[in-house]
């Protein structure tokens, strides 16, 4: 599975400091997968760039109109 494929599974995602000063992601899904996700501040601020150029990417390409 890549980035760009489809999948079905449910997921939720929960965002917040950790008491050790870190950031967690943490995503829970189907079949009892938890997946726990520490990062520094200067990586959590990283990945929130990426999140917000992905965001503009998707947007631009939803605005565009697609080939059939």
């Amino acid at each position: 599975m890549g980035i760009d494929t489809p999948s079905d599974i449910a997921a939720d995602i929960q965002i917040g400091p950790t008491d050790l000063g870190m950031v967690r992601i943490y995503i829970a899904a189907e079949g009892g997968i938890e997946l726990p996700l520490d990062f520094d501040p200067d990586e959590a601020e990283e990945i929130a760039e990426e999140l917000r150029a992905a965001a503009q990417v998707a947007r631009e390409m939803g605005d565009k109109p697609r080939k059939r």
